[in-house]
C-alpha cells in the first residue's frame, strides 16, 4: 500500500547535508506513532526522501517520505537517495532552466533530473510545476476518481442546504454552488461506497448562513450534529476518521463553523476560499484553494488587443490595514491608480487598461480580483500574506503573477517598472492567457476548468487508507 507522510518544517529553515541523519530520526518516529512499528532506528525506512519547491512565496517547505513512485502530494517533487552537497538543498522541477552558477549540481535519477542549489538560480517559466506530470496525473484522475455524496431526499427540511442548486449560481461565493451543482451530474459520483476515494459532506456553507432556521449563530451546531448523523447512520466517516471527506466553502463563516467539530476541522479535507495558512484549521497540505471566482460567460472584447496604459489598479473598500496603508501611499499617484468608494467608469475597463491588477487583503486573504485579473488578462499582483494561493499545487504562480509581502507597498511602483523593463512582463502577461480557462466555472464543465482543477486537487488529497478498510468491507 502506498503511503505518504509529510513534514512541515518553519519558515527560514535551512536544510544541509549534515544534519539529514537528525532529520531521518525524526521521521522514523513519527513513522513509528503512525503504525509502522515494525521499522527499527537502524533501518532505513521503505520511503524515498522528497525535497520539493515551494510554489508560493511565503509557503512553508516540505519534506517528504514517500513510498511510491508516484509523486507526495504535489506533482513538482523529486526523490533523491543521496545528498553529497553542502550547498542548502533545493529541488526544482525538471523543466526548470539554470540562469548561471557553478555552485549549483544537478544529478539525474531514474530519468528525473534534480537540482541542487548553493548560490544558483534556476527559473521555471511554464505556468506549471511539472506539465508531464501533470497531464498523466490528470488523466489518471479523470479515469479513476470515484466520490460518494452522502443522499438526501429532496423533502428533506434542509433540501435547500445540502442539495444543489437548480438555478444558475451567482454572487460573490459562487465558487461553492458551482462546485456542487456541476459534481453532481459528473462522471465522477458512484453510488457504490466501497468504490468512493473521497466522501462529500455536502452542505452549503452560504445558505445555512443565510437560512433563518440556522443562521450565523446555529451553523456550528447544524455541523456537528450532521456529523454525529452520518457517523451513527453510516460506518464510513469513523473507519478514517473522516480523513477521506470533504466538504466546500467559499465564505469565511466555514472556518469557524467547525469549532463544535473539531474532527471534521484537523481530519476532513477543507476545501475553502479563506486558505490562510497562519489561521488556526487550516493545513496547506491535508487542506485546498477553492478560488472566488465572479461567474462570468465568454471572453471580454479586445481582450488581446487591449492598451494597457496604467501601470497598476485597485478598486475595493478599505477594510484592513493593508489596503489602508495601500491607499496611503500611492492615492494620489499618477501611474498606480487606488481606488475606494464607487468608480466612474466602468470596472472592466480599469482591469482592461491596466498592465497590472492588486489583489490586496481584505477582511480574509481572498477576494475574487485574482479571478478578475486573470479574466480580463491583467497580470495579479498578490499582497496578501499566507495566502495559500488556488492551485498552487499545479501552477507555478511565479509564471503569471508578482507576489509580494505587506512590507513591499512602498516598493510597489519600483518592482513593477523593474518587471517591465527587464521584458518579464511580456512573459507574465501571456501565461495569465494561458491560465485564464483554469479559473473559470462552466456548466457543464470543460477540461481543465476550475471544476476539473478542484477536482484534481482532491485527487492528490485523496487517502491511501481507504484501500485497507474497503477490502474488509467487502468481505
Amino acid at each position: 500500500m502506498s503511503r505518504c507522510v509529510c513534514v512541515r518544517l518553519f519558515q527560514g529553515l535551512l536544510l544541509h547535508s549534515h544534519n539529514l541523519s537528525s532529520l531521518h530520526l525524526f521521521l522514523h518516529s513519527l513513522l513509528h506513532l503512525l503504525h509502522f512499528k515494525h521499522l527499527h532506528p537502524s533501518q532505513p525506512p521503505p520511503f524515498h526522501f522528497t525535497f520539493q519547491t515551494t510554489p508560493s512565496l511565503f509557503h512553508y517547505p516540505f519534506y517528504c517520505y514517500h513510498s511510491s513512485l508516484r509523486p507526495c502530494l504535489q506533482p513538482q517533487c523529486f526523490r533523491v537517495h543521496k545528498i553529497s552537497s553542502d550547498f542548502p538543498i533545493g529541488v526544482w522541477p525538471r523543466t526548470a532552466k539554470s540562469t548561471g552558477s557553478a555552485s549549483a549540481t544537478a544529478i539525474q535519477l531514474k530519468g528525473e533530473c534534480c537540482v541542487f542549489y548553493g548560490s544558483g538560480k534556476f527559473e521555471n517559466n511554464d505556468v506549471f510545476h511539472d506539465r508531464d506530470v501533470f497531464l498523466e496525473d490528470y488523466k489518471e484522475m479523470n479515469r479513476s476518481l470515484k466520490i460518494y455524496v452522502y443522499p438526501h431526499r429532496e423533502d428533506d427540511p434542509f433540501a435547500n442546504v445540502l442539495l444543489p442548486v437548480e438555478s444558475e449560481p451567482g454572487g460573490n461565493y459562487t465558487s461553492e454552488s458551482y462546485f456542487k451543482k456541476v459534481l453532481m451530474k459528473s462522471h465522477f459520483i458512484t453510488k457504490d461506497p466501497p468504490e468512493a476515494d473521497l466522501f462529500f459532506l455536502p452542505f452549503s456553507m452560504a445558505r445555512l448562513w443565510h437560512d433563518r432556521r440556522v443562521g450565523v449563530g446555529g451553523i456550528q451546531d447544524f455541523i456537528r450534529d450532521y456529523i454525529h448523523n452520518i457517523s451513527h447512520r453510516y460506518p464510513y466517516w469513523n473507519n478514517t476518521g473522516g480523513a477521506d471527506h470533504f466538504y466546500v466553502a467559499c465564505h469565511s463563516i466555514g472556518r469557524s463553523a467547525m469549532d463544535k467539530a473539531p474532527d471534521e476541522k484537523f481530519n476532513a479535507i477543507q476545501v475553502v476560499c479563506s486558505s490562510s495558512y497562519f489561521l488556526t484549521g487550516y493545513f496547506a497540505h491535508k487542506d485546498a484553494c477553492l478560488p472566488q471566482i465572479w461567474p462570468r460567460k465568454g471572453n471580454p472584447p479586445n481582450l488581446v488587443s487591449s492598451k494597457r496604459k496604467r501601470l497598476a489598479f485597485f478598486a475595493g473598500g478599505v477594510n484592513s490595514p493593508v489596503r489602508v496603508k495601500l491607499l496611503e501611499t500611492w492615492k494620489n499617484d499618477s501611474e498606480i491608480f487606488v481606488h475606494h468608494g464607487r468608480l466612474k467608469t466602468p470596472y472592466a475597463d480599469e482591469l482592461l487598461g491596466s498592465k497590472f491588477c492588486l489583489h490586496v487583503k481584505g477582511f480574509e486573504v481572498n477576494t475574487a480580483r485574482i479571478g478578475d485579473s486573470l479574466y480580463y488578462g491583467c497580470v495579479p499582483v498578490i499582497i496578501a500574506n499566507y495566502y495559500d494561493l488556488p492551485f498552487a499545487d499545479v501552477l507555478n504562480w511565479k509564471s503569471f503573477s508578482v507576489v509580494v509581502t505587506t512590507l513591499d507597498i512602498p516598493l510597489l511602483k519600483k518592482i513593477l517598472k523593474d518587471i517591465i523593463s527587464s521584458n518579464k512582463y511580456l512573459m507574465l502577461q501571456s501565461n495569465v492567457l494561458k491560465v485564464r480557462k483554469h479559473f473559470q466555472w462552466h456548466s457543464p464543465p470543460q477540461d481543465f476548468d476550475a471544476f476539473y482543477m478542484v477536482m484534481y486537487e482532491l485527487w492528490l488529497r485523496r487517502s491511501s487508507i481507504k484501500n485497507t478498510w474497503v477490502d474488509s468491507f467487502r468481505v
